[in-house]
C-alpha cells in the first residue's frame, strides 16, 4: 500500500493513498476505514474517508498520558500506530450494495436539463439515457448530511457548475457538477445543475443508519413518471 501520512492541525493527520481519483484508491480508503470502525482504538476521535484520502482526529491529551516518558509528539505517536493498524488492514474486496434510485426528469423536478443537453449538444432524452447507463459508484459522503458523490457518470453529459447558485435546492433534487453526479438529501444552497428529483429519503436523523447511501454502494437511476413521483412521495410520508 502505497501512502504518506501528514499532520492536519495539531488533532488530526491525513493520510493520502495517491492522488488518483479511481476505484482501486477508493477501495483502499474504505478498507482502511472499516479496519478502523473495527478496531475503534481508544486514542482515535473519528474517522473521515474521502476520494483518496482519509482524516483521523485523535486526541492529544490522551495521547500525552500514554507516552508518559516518551519523547514523541502526539502527532509523531500518532502516525506510528496508524501505520500499525494499516498494516494489518485486510485487502479482501467487499462489494457495496446496490441501490435503485427512482427519478423523475426534467420539467419542474429538473429545471437545468435543458441547459445540460444544451451544453452538449444532445437532446433531453438522450441526456436522460446517458445518465441513467452510468456505472455508479458512492465514492465519499460529503458536504451535507447523507450527500453522495457518485463517479461513473458519462463524460459526454458532463457540466459546469451554475454561475448562480441557488439560495435553496429541495431535497431529493439529482443534479449533475463536472464529471460527477448527486443527490441533495436535505434542502440546502447548492450550484449544481439539477436534472430531475427522487422521491426517496436520502438522509433521516432518525434512522438507526441516517445516511441512506454509504460509501462504495452501486447505484442504478430508473426513470419515473411524475405520477409515479407522486405516488412514491406520498407512500414515503
Amino acid at each position: 500500500m502505497n501512502i504518506s501520512i501528514h499532520p492536519l492541525g495539531d488533532q488530526a493527520l491525513l493520510i493520502d493513498f495517491g492522488e488518483a481519483i479511481n476505484e482501486e484508491t477508493n477501495q483502499q480508503v474504505r478498507q482502511a476505514a472499516a479496519h478502523l470502525e473495527k478496531q475503534k482504538p481508544d486514542w482515535m476521535i473519528e474517522y473521515i474517508p474521502a476520494f483518496s484520502t482519509l482524516t483521523i482526529l485523535y486526541n492529544p491529551y490522551y495521547i500525552a498520558k500514554q507516552m508518559r516518558s516518551q519523547k514523541l509528539l502526539p502527532y509523531e505517536w500518532a502516525r506510528t500506530k496508524v501505520l500499525d493498524l494499516l498494516s494489518q488492514t485486510s485487502s479482501h474486496h467487499s462489494e457495496g450494495r446496490t441501490i435503485e434510485i427512482p427519478v423523475c426528469y426534467g420539467g419542474e423536478w429538473g429545471p437545468d436539463l435543458p441547459f445540460v443537453a444544451s451544453h452538449n449538444r444532445m437532446s433531453e432524452e438522450e441526456v436522460i439515457d446517458a445518465h441513467m447507463k452510468g456505472d455508479y459508484l458512492v465514492y465519499m459522503i460529503g458536504f451535507a448530511p447523507g450527500f453522495p458523490y457518485i463517479g461513473g457518470m458519462d463524460k459526454k453529459i458532463a457540466a459546469p457548475r451554475r454561475d448562480d447558485p441557488r439560495l435553496s435546492i429541495p431535497s431529493g433534487s439529482v443534479g449533475i457538477a463536472g464529471e460527477q453526479t448527486g443527490v441533495y438529501p436535505i434542502e440546502t444552497p447548492g450550484g449544481w445543475q439539477l436534472i430531475g428529483r427522487t422521491p426517496l429519503k436520502l438522509f433521516e436523523p432518525d434512522r438507526e443508519s441516517p445516511s441512506l447511501l454509504q460509501a462504495g454502494d452501486r447505484i442504478h437511476f430508473k426513470r419515473i413518471s411524475e405520477a409515479e413521483y407522486s405516488r412514491l412521495k406520498e407512500e414515503d410520508q
